[in-house]
């Protein structure tokens, strides 16, 4: 039988799987935007710097998806996205690579000079620390390692994901000049698939209710917005109430706590949806005894 390991839109029988090729596509996507891109980004102001800040985003953004895997299999009813997880993963750590070698070539390639910048700025320490974490996993992430080090061990060295989106979070935040709105949903989001692993660990449950899913929703855009207001008022100087004031003024935009609700409520309907639909459908017959 012809060895189709490296063939990533065949599944582990050897078969075309519509998940992976959409999966695929999904990460090759913002290749495809950057070329479109192309002329924009080559006439822009600082070129390789934009480069840089994209590559990293979509590191951080496919670090997401592949934490929201677990809670989405299990709310969606739908166990064969767990096929596409290492995927996500390696495809994070292929951006985070390519955003390390883009700003590589940012300081023209002197390897000296980029070990000095990366042991001497703080927010380059943070971001070295969280691509060598994923170095690691994707290191990791074959067959073969699992086997190596065994399922308990794999499993334990593999929970250093968090730590490393933390990581990877601060980073953003630190990367960002001015507005902070697209970090803070970010770190909403990342804020509700922890959440949902801890009520998961505490209800000793591994699927939520969807009222518990309406609530953990709540009460991640209430943190957020309480968050928000504390981290303005900090940084300006002002009373946070001030802030909290203003959050239903759509006029400057939504904010990131009202974003993240919407997101929630979009994750409890197809919860509602999918647990009508397992109740409706037919129950398979037991088979009659012989």
């Amino acid at each position: 039988m012809m060895n189709t390991s490296w063939q990533l839109w065949r599944d582990r029988r050897g078969q075309l799987s519509p998940l992976r090729v959409g999966t695929l596509a999904l990460l090759f996507f913002p290749l495809a935007k950057g070329l479109i891109d192309a002329q924009s980004i080559v006439h822009g102001a600082r070129p390789i710097n934009d480069m840089i800040h994209r590559a990293g985003f979509w590191a951080l953004v496919f670090l997401g998806v592949t934490l929201a895997v677990t809670p989405l299999r299990r709310i969606a009813r739908y166990g064969n996205l767990i096929d596409v997880r290492r995927m996500l993963g390696v495809g994070a750590f292929c951006y985070i690579a390519m955003h390390l070698t883009l700003f590589t070539a940012s300081q023209m390639f002197d390897l000296a000079k980029v070990a000095h910048e990366i042991s001497h700025r703080w927010y380059l320490i943070i971001g070295g620390t969280a691509w060598l974490g994923l170095a690691t996993l994707a290191a990791t992430s074959t067959d073969g390692m699992v086997r190596w080090l065994g399922a308990l061990r794999w499993r334990r060295l593999h929970r250093i994901v968090y730590g490393i989106a933390l990581l990877a979070l601060v980073h953003y935040f630190q990367q960002t000049k001015a507005d902070v709105t697209v970090p803070i949903f970010a770190a909403s989001l990342f804020l509700w698939l922890i959440a949902y692993r801890l009520v998961a660990w505490w209800q000793d449950s591994s699927e939520l209710s969807t009222l518990t899913l309406l609530g953990l929703s709540i009460a991640v855009s209430v943190v957020t917005l309480i968050g928000e207001a504390v981290g303005i008022g900090i940084a300006y100087h002002v009373s946070p109430m001030r802030v909290l004031d203003v959050v239903f003024d759509v006029s400057a935009g939504i904010r990131p706590g009202w974003q993240v609700l919407a997101a929630g409520l979009i994750v409890v309907a197809i919860d509602f949806v999918r647990g009508c639909w397992a109740k409706r459908s037919p129950r398979p017959r037991a088979a009659s005894a012989a």
